[in-house]
């Protein structure tokens, strides 16, 4: 992901429910079309993708319901908070998330949202399948074994 070296590169939101509520099977890096208030927006870090999910519709993939606080100095030319965002992604990727959503259960989630290195503002989606409850149980345990593991480890 990011080294030291990455000095412009910063998380704007992360999804972190998401590894809780899904099985992420692949991500890719997209990017994403934005007026200029919602960067100026993003830059004060007053953003949040946890409530939303990208869909394919009319040959485009779309970012619903990512929520982007209002910019205050832009006045009247302003953004509409929860609008539609384009996503950017190539013909053949656009193609390959087609496919598999297409099959059972599967679903695009937004992971993470961040400047890289260029500055530019980037979002991470996952294709990913939902969890049932039992599923999610089992993530905890295991989870908390890791802890508790640490933990013994640590005190000997």
């Amino acid at each position: 992901m990011a080294t030291k070296t990455d000095t412009n590169y910063k998380v704007i939101a992360e999804n972190r429910r998401a590894r809780f509520d899904y099985f992420i099977e692949t991500d890719l890096e997209v990017g994403i079309v934005l007026t200029g208030s919602e960067v100026k927006s993003l830059r004060t870090g007053q953003s949040n993708i946890a409530e939303s999910y990208a869909s394919v519709e009319d040959g485009e993939l779309w970012l619903i319901n990512g929520y982007i606080a209002a910019y205050k100095q832009a006045g009247v030319f302003g953004h509409e908070e929860r609008r539609k965002r384009k996503l950017l992604v190539s013909r053949k990727e656009l193609a390959r998330l087609w496919q598999a959503i297409g099959r059972e259960g599967m679903t695009l989630i937004p992971l993470v949202m961040y400047f890289n290195d260029r500055g530019k503002v980037k979002l991470k989606i996952g294709v990913a399948k939902g969890k049932k409850n039992h599923d999610k149980r089992e993530t905890e345990a295991k989870r908390d074994w890791g802890r508790e593991k640490q933990r013994l480890l640590k005190h000997g």
